[in-house]
């Protein structure tokens, strides 16, 4: 989904406000990754199972054209998300308290999917996020 697309489809305050609630979610829930003492490592393979399972139920629905689908799908996914944020960022955290200072081909690949996980995670709950506030043209 390209940026122009977004901003012919929904309304420019719409856009704004959701991507501020995104953010605000966002740091949140990376904050409470990164500081709690809760081990969320079991969290990872329900999240995952979970978006496997929003992605075949999207498909599906590209056919089906349910609504009632349509907005499960969104809701389910806004929970995914806002889960995989806090877990992506408690794995970063292990992965520095590993590691270290130590800097190395592996690390910097280690951390270049870190921030790709992380910047997946905002832009897919962004655009969870905007099903259900942005205000349509």
């Amino acid at each position: 989904v390209t940026m122009s697309f977004i901003f012919l489809i929904y309304t420019h305050s719409s856009i704004a406000m959701t991507f501020f609630i995104t953010a605000g979610t966002f740091g949140v829930m990376a904050l409470f990754g990164t500081v709690t003492k809760k081990d969320l490592s079991s969290w990872g393979n329900i999240l995952l199972m979970g978006l496997i399972g929003i992605i075949i139920a999207s498909i599906a629905n590209f056919f089906l054209k349910s609504t009632m689908m349509y907005w499960i799908i969104t809701y389910v996914g806004v929970l995914i998300f806002v889960g995989l944020t806090a877990y992506d960022a408690q794995k970063i955290k292990r992965l520095i308290q590993t590691h270290g200072n130590e800097v190395n081909d592996q690390t910097q690949k280690m951390a270049l999917m870190g921030a790709l996980s992380l910047y997946l995670d905002f832009i897919n709950l962004f655009l969870m996020l905007l099903r259900i506030f942005g205000g349509r043209r």
